[in-house]
């Protein structure tokens, strides 16, 4: 106890503790008094800065309406979560008061049981979980964060607590009449959790947070399978059958995401996160014991498969005004159908409340009873789609009485309902049922053209081994892409290894399996090296037993020893109901189309590999193909080509006296394009190399493809790391050209300027000798000649290939060479009748010279040659050749079915120097009548600098391709056009002022001025850093600036585009007085530096003619 100093003492000299406090309180009240007012003047400084830069009072308005918007969210999400916490410590008391005092509605379920005892064990061990947590997070994902990025490396939890209100479990319902090797439990749960979660970057000051959830939902567990030893359980999966409800109080940095507009969108992405791992069909499986087939567990066969008709909807509410309001429109409305995490959106009809659909999709079911096919209702608006109602229904309903139709009410609207057929497909492993499931299937139509299926396959890629090395030497990165027509999934990635384990599961919808063949290609993370590929006809699936594969399959194109272990299911899809003597047939049933003209290539090729496998080939021989089978994506490759100009500011490497004296670097570069890769030659000491080399590359339409480019210092011993990049494949063909300087990563300074260019194949041969003339102008440091075609060929099949000595059967393979380019196929045992089916792609220089020279082989004995020169194809239709071609030296009868296809590369420089001929024999009278060429794409009076271009005069004359062309020009004359040529092309590549792109109209009809802002070239730098410009105009005079205008920002270039439209209304007569004033500014934090100006008189404006050119920029 503490002791009271006796009356009449002295005090203490410190005095009391209540007197010690008073100066500590002094200084939080003063701490407080200045946050408070350090808050205020923050405020302020908001107002004062609106009113310094002039900007308008509705900048204040929006930014009050976004502040009290994301205030009230707060408020409303707190107010939620206390209210949930006290129903949660107090259930049992609002209950009775609600009910009247009778026990919760849930008790009276004999199949939904409490789970007391089990929120007693998860009260007493929360604490215990939160420790393991908090240890999970700190001391494993903490450093995986870290090290996945470098800005990411000062990342680090800062509080980690998951509070003292633990998970509850209202209620468990057990299933165990499925499946006697499994048990199901159903967990009704809830966690409103006090939780505070908060992490921080330093390195950007950068702190965010959580600070309470809530989880509402039911989470499926299976224990199977249930073996006999312990611990009686093979695996534990989990997963949520239906979507669960999420709520999240942020904090930090993320109380943005609580702004109006941001709060629904990051729930959406985050749910949509927590969906692709835990909701149905993706689940969490945890195996408990060894040996099994985890990806079975984790994607099982489905019960059944649900096929939708959405018909039509009737007396849906009109959403759409007019008038303010006065006027009662229509609506436009589609649907969204929804199971789990397959979802469907149908089309929009316009104005109609009584839409006609007709669409079918089709659904995977895993879980019934339990998942709900859930539709919603929207009317179709440019911002907000209105809400028009939803349904749902559980799809065990539909699996009891296998068809359902009929009109269903939708709920949370004044009305409207919506006509739906629901279809149950059974999974059968007889055959015999897919003759019957092909017939329903052609009496079905629908105006999705969605093919219905007749079969579901399951694919489970187990592992592979013995893949081949990464040049000779590294391990690969192995992933799986399998395919089936146009639908294709990927596997993980398994690092490091040749003999990877996936144990990943695909499921696929067949439409035919007769016709149909699944395609595997076994590859490197660049998804560009192919590491095996696999083609397995589905037809023969239905031979097997059980519709099943279950074994190692052999790669192609790889390792002597390389395999793969696949497991594939394949089951016919057939509904009870149905009716065979009722179909109306509306397509042509599975035997007519094998008898159709357009399959019978497929079906000869089917056959001859069926006689082939039986041995008896030499009995039964199939009609020849009159053409090949070449897939329609053979011939759609396209070429890159890059322009490796020069570098600014790289580090200096370089050091002398142990580094007190600063050096500079030898750079060089690295390209890597796939399995290709190319390197510059080295710049000695400079910090600023020019190397004006050009490479080129084929490109197909693989996705996630990167162009990688890193820089070296060359050294005696080990090079030094200056910086890289990285670019998409993506970018660069959307772009069509790239001409900018690109920053370096993971270095403090460094930038290259870069040209590239993707060329896509034409099939115009006029254009070549443009294509020609202009690659000899392009003069590079490494003397590659750029290429004016790409070729394409299919090598298909060959016929009554010669035999070896003894009669015997050969095992051929094709070697195909153009220029020094060679490429081999793969080796098809013991067959006169090879059938290969593999493409290769050439760069050719020149196609008038050059010729493509094939070898059919059988280890070193010539079992044929063709020789085809390229000049063939510039006078055949498309530039294609799709034949039988006869062997010399080979067969009377040996013959080679080939598709070569030829493709002409027109780059930008082909386009500009073109237009630049065009101007130069204007002035010597050339009659060019006879020379046709493709217009350019680029327009005349738009010049655009071709910064990557060093010309050759010697390879350059306008004479001899007016010789070619039957072009009448004089020796003088000649001369006089060639060397105007060059200097118009030399006065072109220095053109480098800064320039915008501008429209200007005046709409008599509307009273408007329009103005559109296209896009800026050639922006000066004023710094190191590639600014981030907008263009900033007003109409002058204007003293309240109510013509103010500004486009958006474009991120680090000099060369933006924009394509922004503005419009004034205003009299032809005032738009006449005004003046454009327009700034090009660099967006630099607070402040804008200006870039350039310009001042343009309306004056000179026309109401009958547009004006649409490029504008000079002046300095200030």
């Amino acid at each position: 106890m503490d002791r009271k100093p006796e009356e009449g003492a002295p005090a203490s000299v410190g005095g009391t503790p209540e007197e010690a406090g008073v100066p500590s309180l002094a200084i939080t009240d003063i701490m407080a008094m200045l946050t408070r007012f350090g808050k205020t003047l923050l405020w302020l400084m908001v107002i004062y800065l609106t009113g310094y830069f002039g900007l308008s009072v509705s900048f204040l308005v929006f930014g009050l309406m976004l502040w009290m918007g994301w205030k009230m969210r707060r408020e409303h999400k707190q107010n939620k979560l206390r209210d949930a916490c006290y129903l949660l410590e107090n259930e049992e008391t609002i209950t009775r008061k609600r009910v009247n005092k009778s026990l919760p509605a849930w008790v009276n379920f004999q199949d939904l049981e409490r789970a007391d005892w089990l929120n007693k064990v998860l009260q007493q061990a929360w604490p215990f979980v939160g420790q393991y947590l908090e240890k999970l997070l700190v001391n494993s994902i903490a450093p995986i964060i870290r090290s996945s990025n470098n800005h990411l490396q000062t990342f680090a939890f800062t509080k980690v607590s998951f509070g003292v209100k633990p998970l509850k479990v209202h209620g468990v319902q057990v299933h165990t009449g499925t499946d006697k090797r499994q048990v199901t439990l159903d967990l009704h749960i809830s966690y409103i959790g006090d939780c505070e979660i908060n992490v921080e970057v330093k390195k950007y000051f950068c702190k965010a947070g959580v600070n309470g959830i809530q989880l509402h939902g039911m989470l499926r567990v299976i224990l199977e399978p249930l073996i006999g030893n312990m611990p009686l359980v093979g695996a534990v999966t989990l997963f949520f059958i239906r979507r669960p409800v999420l709520d999240i109080n942020w904090t930090g940095l993320t109380n943005l995401l609580d702004i109006p507009g941001l709060s629904s969108k990051s729930d959406t992405v985050l749910m949509d996160t927590i969906a692709s791992f835990l909701v149905l069909p993706n689940r969490i499986t945890c195996p408990l014991v060894g040996e099994l087939h985890v990806a079975e567990l984790r994607s099982p066969l489905p019960r059944g498969i649900v096929r939708i008709h959405l018909i039509e909807a009737a007396s849906l509410e009109s959403k759409d005004t007019y008038v303010k309001g006065f006027i009662k429109g229509k609506s436009d409305p589609y649907a969204i159908v929804r199971v789990g995490t397959q979802a469907f959106m149908s089309k929009t009809i316009s104005e109609s409340l009584n839409p006609k659909w007709n669409e079918m999709y089709e659904v995977i079911v895993h879980e019934v009873p339990g998942q709900l096919l859930e539709i919603e209702m929207f009317d179709k608006d440019p911002d907000q789609d209105d809400f028009l109602g939803r349904m749902q229904l559980d799809l065990g309903e539909v699996m009891k009485n296998q068809i359902v139709e009929e009109w269903f009410t939708l709920k949370d609207v004044a009305r409207g309902k919506v006509r739906l057929k629901l279809e149950w497909l059974s999974l059968y492993s007889d055959p015999a049922k897919l003759e019957q499931a092909l017939i329903v299937n052609n009496s079905i139509t629908a105006q999705n053209s969605e093919e219905p299926s007749s079969a579901i396959m399951v694919v489970y890629v187990d592992q592979a081994q013995d893949l081949p090395l990464k040049q000779g030497t590294r391990e690969p990165n192995a992933l799986v892409q399998i395919s089936l027509l146009d639908k294709t999934f990927e596997s993980r990635t398994v690092y490091n290894t040749n003999s990877p384990a996936w144990e990943d599961a695909f499921t696929f919808f067949v439409q035919n399996p007769n016709q149909q063949d699944l395609d595997i290609q076994v590859k490197d993370d660049d998804r560009q090296l192919s590491l095996g590929s696999l083609s397995i006809s589905l037809s023969q699936l239905l031979m097997s037993p059980d519709m099943s594969f279950d074994q190692w399959f052999p790669l192609e194109h790889s390792g002597r020893n390389s395999q793969i272990y696949l497991k594939i299911i394949m089951r016919v899809l057939v509904s009870e109901m149905v009716d065979l003597e009722k179909l109306a047939r509306t397509r042509k049933s599975t035997l007519e189309q094998k008898q159709g003209p357009s399959k019978s290539d497929k079906m000869n090729k089917t056959a001859a590999k069926l006689v082939e496998a039986a041995g008896v080939g030499s009995l039964i021989q199939a009609p020849l193909p009159t053409e090949s089978s070449a897939p329609s994506s053979v011939g759609t490759e396209g070429v890159i080509r890059i322009h490796l100009l020069e570098a600014e500011n790289l580090i200096a490497k370089d050091n002398f006296m142990k580094g007190i004296v600063k050096g500079k670097s030898d750079p060089y570069v690295k390209v890597r394009a796939g399995a290709q890769s190319f390197r510059s030659r080295t710049i000695k000491e400079n910090l600023n190399p020019k190397w004006h080399e050009l490479y080129e590359f084929i490109v197909n339409h693989i996705p996630g493809q990167e162009l990688e480019f890193e820089l070296f210092d060359k050294d005696i011993d080990k090079d030094d790391f200056l910086g890289r990049l990285k670019i998409s494949y993506k970018d660069i063909m959307n772009s069509k050209v790239m001409d900018e300087w690109f920053m370096l990563n993971d270095v403090k300074s460094g930038k290259l300027h870069l040209k590239l260019e993707w060329l896509p194949p034409g099939m115009d041969s006029v254009i070549l000798d443009q294509v020609l003339q202009a690659n000899r102008t392009i003069f590079t440091q490494n003397e590659l000649e750029p290429s004016a075609a790409i070729l394409t060929v299919y090598l298909d099949r060959a016929h009554e290939l010669p035999m070896k000595k003894g009669k015997k059967l050969p095992s051929p393979m094709v070697q195909i060479t153009v220029n020094r380019t060679s490429f081999k196929s793969q080796v098809v045992n013991s067959t006169e009748l090879p059938i290969w089916e593999e493409s290769f792609s050439f760069l050719v220089g020149n196609p008038k010279m050059e010729r493509m020279e094939v070898q059919v082989k059988d280890d070193s004995h010539v079992l044929g040659t063709l020789t085809l020169p390229l000049s063939q194809l510039l006078a055949s239709k498309n530039l294609t050749l799709d034949k039988w071609f006869q062997l010399d030296n080979s067969g009377p009868n040996s013959k080679i079915m080939l598709k070569v296809m030829l493709g002409i590369l027109v780059s930008e420089h082909s386009r500009e120097l073109f237009s630049i001929q065009t101007v130069a024999r204007e002035p010597a009278n050339c009659e060019v009548e006879n020379v046709s060429f493709s217009p350019s794409v680029s327009d005349e009076s738009e010049p655009k600098p071709i910064s990557s271009l060093v010309n050759d005069p010697s390879n350059h004359s306008v004479s001899s391709f007016a010789s070619e062309h039957n072009v009448n020009i004089s020796t003088s004359e000649s001369a006089s056009s060639e060397l105007d040529l060059r200097q118009r092309m030399n006065r072109k590549m220095d053109v480098e002022s800064p320039q915008i792109k501008l429209t200007l109209q005046y709409n008599t009809e509307q009273g408007r001025l329009l103005l559109v802002v296209h896009s800026c070239r050639n922006l000066k730098l004023h710094s190191k850093e590639i600014p981030d410009p907008y263009v900033s105009l007003i109409l002058l005079p204007d003293k309240n600036r109510v013509t103010k205008r500004k486009t958006s920002v474009k991120k680090k270039t000099i060369n933006p585009e924009y394509n922004d439209r503005f419009e004034f209304e205003m009299p032809f007569e005032e738009a006449q007085k005004k003046k454009l004033d327009l700034t090009v500014k660099n967006n630099v934090s607070f402040m804008s530096r200006e870039i350039g100006k310009l001042y343009f008189d309306l004056s000179q404006l026309s109401p009958t003619q547009d004006i649409t050119q490029w504008f000079d920029l002046k300095e200030e």
